[in-house]
């Protein structure tokens, strides 16, 4: 299984495990593949998102393991 952090680049988990997209659409991370998603971390992601990245991990790594 590919490992997310917090400081994983959402382009490389797009690339890497695209079944996390319904995760993020989930708390309203509909611009996956917009320039912004190219070049942020999860963890700022979360943060212009106004959601917590401990919390958001734990989840998308739960929905992960669960396929």
């Amino acid at each position: 299984m590919f490992e997310i952090k917090k400081d994983t680049m959402i382009s490389e988990i797009i690339e890497n495990a695209p079944e996390a997209m319904p995760v993020f659409m989930s708390i309203g991370m509909h611009c996956m593949g917009c320039a912004m998603a190219s070049g942020e971390t999860l963890e700022q992601a979360c943060y212009a998102h106004e959601v917590d990245p401990d919390e958001f991990l734990e989840k998308l790594n739960a929905h992960l393991s669960a396929q």
